[in-house]
């Protein structure tokens, strides 16, 4: 045992001494694992919440709010006050799950004012807590009590039966002049909505709209004596004047068959005892009036000729003053005016085929070489452009309407998605300058093109003047290789032009074969 003990020392000595000449081994790394995403946030995930249409709103009690929550599937989500939305199935939203959507009227009792819209989301699970998400835009109830008006603060104001848009924007219920007191009872983000009658909403944009503020004052107005009267005889309008006693918003359009005009003005109320007619009239041959509703009186205009060329609608004062266009003595080209539009131009190039040729190149060429076709049978021809320039729609229709043509053609070219349609085309708005259209149809026909169609309806700003007879001519697609082989040919063109031109004489000679 007395040996045991030394050498046993000596041993460890020997261990500690080779220990140290021996360097450690590394340790091993450790490996991270990553976490989920969904293992990483506090509360269920949501996309996003949205009203639609997805702006600012105002809104009434009884309007419907309609929302949209984008989250995971499979949560309980309700509105700021419980009411709850649905999921759908995915196959009802492309396949993608997680889409909840709902439909609430408003209350009485409800009240938001200028808020964000709380939406409650719960996974119904104790994993996370409920929580409140919110739009992005804001929800504001309005005080039927306190009714909100405003006045147009142009004469080129426009109405919206809708809020839908497409490549022509919103289909325009009509026109109003500056100075309209109107009643705002919605906002939906870029666009009022204002109330006309009791059962019939516009909208009108914001821009166009100075607000006035809370008011108690209704805006109803008592109608009372007309004047109706005409220029003298070598004077070109008849005049129906209403005294309403403020200026009240209207719509109004034509009839055909018989040939008549009708406007509607909102919140008038009939005190009209009687109707003066003068000597000097040619064009009204008689005056109506009806009281449609409590809140709609009804103007109506018979024509003397079957073919209406056209009308205005303003105020004068608080008179509403309907401008009635008298038919020209004489239905010849040398006795008119004409205006000719070359469609787009400047930075506006218009539709492009394979050959890279604009439309606004076209157009321009065609307009020029019908210039040329109207002066020389001695029509006077007034250019909305001559040149390669930019000239805003808007700002065409205004010049337009200060000239006051006899008859307006737009000269377009077509495209489409698809290079096999082909074939030439004309539009009208105004179902009384449907005749108009359809003699340059028959006429552009005769070109060896594809019928397209006569179509009517067209939300075309061009298309929407009441003040004189217009048509669009859509002359060939230039997304049709064949087609375009013909619009770039400088003897299309001018064909084009001349079938234009024999087209307005076609239907000068039919209007005079309608009239009375």
């Amino acid at each position: 045992m007395k040996a045991f003990f030394p050498l046993l020392f000596i041993c460890l000595l020997g261990q500690a001494a080779l220990a140290q000449k021996t360097p450690p081994k590394k340790a091993a790394p450790v490996k991270t694992v990553a976490v989920p995403d969904s293992m990483k946030i506090d509360s269920v995930q949501v996309e996003y919440v949205r009203t639609e249409p997805n702006a600012d709103l105002w809104v009434l009690h009884g309007d419907r709010l309609n929302v949209r929550v984008k989250a995971q599937p499979g949560l309980k989500v309700s509105l700021w006050n419980q009411h709850p939305l649905q999921e759908l199935p995915a196959a009802q939203n492309k396949g993608v799950a997680g889409l909840y959507v709902g439909s609430y009227i408003v209350q009485a009792a409800d009240k938001l004012k200028d808020q964000f819209l709380e939406v409650l989301v719960d996974d119904t699970t104790t994993v996370f807590t409920a929580a409140t998400h919110y739009s992005t835009t804001k929800v504001t109830i309005l005080n039927p009590a306190q009714p909100i008006y405003g006045l147009t603060k142009t004469n080129t104001a426009y109405m919206n039966y809708g809020l839908g848009e497409d490549r022509l924007g919103g289909a325009k219920m009509g026109f109003l002049d500056s100075l309209v007191r109107v009643q705002v009872t919605g906002k939906m983000g870029r666009d009022y909505r204002i109330k006309l009658s009791n059962t019939l909403n516009a909208y009108i944009p914001v821009q166009q709209v100075q607000l006035e503020g809370p008011s108690l004052y209704t805006g109803e107005s008592l109608t009372s004596s007309w004047s109706v009267t005409g220029d003298d005889a070598n004077g070109k309008y008849d005049y129906v004047r209403v005294a309403v006693g403020q200026r009240l918003p209207y719509t109004s359009y034509m009839e055909v068959s018989p040939s008549r005009i009708v406007v509607d003005i909102y919140g008038a109320v009939s005190n009209s005892n009687w109707i003066t007619q003068h000597r000097t009239l040619k064009e009204v041959t008689n005056v109506q009036y009806q009281q449609i509703s409590s809140d709609v009186f009804r103007v109506t205009i018979d024509l003397c000729h079957p073919q209406a060329w056209g009308y205005s609608v303003g105020y004068q004062g608080n008179s509403l003053v309907i401008k009635v266009k008298r038919q020209p003595e004489k239905l010849k080209l040398r006795h008119l005016t004409i205006a000719v539009d070359a469609g787009h131009g400047g930075t506006n190039n218009g539709a492009t085929g394979k050959t890279g040729i604009p439309e606004k190149e076209i157009t321009l060429k065609i307009a020029q070489q019908l210039k040329k076709e109207l002066e020389k049978k001695g029509a006077k021809v007034i250019m909305t452009r001559e040149a390669d320039v930019s000239v805003d729609n808007s700002a065409r229709v205004q010049t337009l309407r200060q000239a006051q043509p006899d008859l307006l053609v737009s000269i377009h070219v077509n495209s489409a998605g698809r290079p096999e349609v082909k074939g030439t085309s004309t539009y009208y708005r105004h179902l009384a300058f449907r005749p108009l259209s359809q003699a340059l149809y028959k006429e552009v026909l005769k070109l060896d093109l594809k019928e397209f169609g006569n179509i009517g309806g067209f939300n075309f700003a061009l298309n929407a003047p009441t003040e004189f007879p217009n048509a669009l001519v859509e002359t060939a697609f230039a997304s049709n290789p064949e087609d375009e082989q013909k619009l770039i040919n400088p003897d299309f063109q001018k064909d084009m032009a001349e079938q234009i031109r024999k087209g307005l004489e076609l239907f000068l000679k039919q209007t005079t074969k309608r009239k009375k």
